[in-house]
């Protein structure tokens, strides 16, 4: 397509550098893509999204590079692409090389980019790991319509004193992509979140269940209207979704086995426990969470990482196969 950036842009920024940066990089609205990536989407192949803050932000040095690996390594041994998104010095990336995924894992620096900081990043040539929001952006700008995470962002406990709410659920509202997630995290204000997403437009479906996860449990005690029970399932309401012109997201809430949750009482236990201690050092905002999931994993001898990597990677193989059904129906 070719644009004619006199026109698009202000006439103050017209001829600039940073002008044809931002007319190539925005108008495009597409990120770079690996030759794989690439490749794959030409070819009609399945492929799916993966989030890299979880991988930058949400797991422990060396071993975050480690499970970034399987991860890929799941969807590539079914036949699938993964495409992990992250900026690398500010380009945008859909499929990472070995070098760039490294790099996520293992450099202090990376910073952590939501939907909000992109153009931040991108103009101060920063690398980062992409959030859920971030992510869907970016992928869905990509043509990937398959994403695997492994717990939403949602509404904190306490919203109407802090006005907490992460921004997936605002992003997930105008962003036609498929997300796999386990629900969100039990730390957050779930009911509160389920009423948010209604509101947003944000569809949900549990696959194979009729409750709602909470990450490290299989149950928040919350019903959804809602069950899929196949990926097949999943690819034929994606298509049905493109019919009618739906332009939010599809939310699979995908439950960890019962036999690999945290344990429940342990798990009542010691969110009461983090809760108290973040009220008691006074953490607030955007703290509240990191602080609760290290004192989580802290308190839990590390159960809560296990169950965290078994949840991500039950996510990434559900989002291979629906994101191989979806390639399926749209070959025929």
């Amino acid at each position: 397509m070719t644009i004619d950036r006199q026109n698009v842009l202000p006439a103050p920024y017209a001829g600039s550098g940073l002008t044809r940066q931002y007319a190539r990089t925005m108008f495009s609205a597409v990120p770079e893509l690996s030759p794989a990536v690439r490749a794959a989407l030409e070819a009609g192949r399945p492929v799916v999204a993966l989030e890299s803050t979880i991988i930058s932000h949400g797991l422990p040095r060396p071993a975050n590079l480690q499970a970034a690996q399987s991860f890929e390594a799941l969807l590539n041994e079914t036949g699938v692409t993964p495409a992990t998104i992250a900026l690398i010095d500010g380009v945008p990336k859909a499929g990472l090389s070995p070098d760039d995924l490294e790099r996520i894992a293992l450099d202090e620096s990376v910073v952590k980019v939501s939907s909000r900081d992109l153009g931040l990043a991108m103009a101060g040539k920063r690398t980062g790991g992409t959030t859920v929001a971030a992510t869907s952006v970016l992928a869905s700008r990509a043509g990937v319509r398959v994403f695997a995470t492994g717990g939403l962002g949602g509404v904190h406990r306490g919203f109407g004193e802090s006005f907490d709410e992460s921004a997936d659920l605002t992003v997930l509202s105008r962003t036609p992509i498929t997300i796999v997630s386990a629900g969100v995290k039990s730390i957050l204000d779930i009911p509160a979140t389920l009423e948010r997403l209604e509101t947003l437009g944000v569809a949900i479906a549990g696959y194979q269940t009729d409750r709602f996860p909470a990450f490290y449990l299989r149950d928040s005690g919350q019903d959804l209207d809602w069950r899929l029970n196949t990926g097949q399932e999943v690819a034929e309401v994606m298509e049905a979704r493109d019919a009618v012109g739906d332009t939010a997201a599809l939310l699979i809430a995908n439950p960890v086995p019962r036999e690999r949750q945290l344990d429940p009482e342990l798990h009542e236990r010691v969110l009461a426990e983090s809760l108290a201690a973040a009220e008691t050092a006074g953490i607030r905002g955007k703290a509240v969470t990191p602080f609760l999931l290290d004192y989580m994993q802290r308190a839990t001898g590390g159960a809560s990482l296990a169950v965290n990597l078994d949840v991500v990677r039950g996510n990434v193989t559900l989002a291979g196969q629906i994101a191989t059904a979806w390639a399926d129906r749209a070959r025929r």
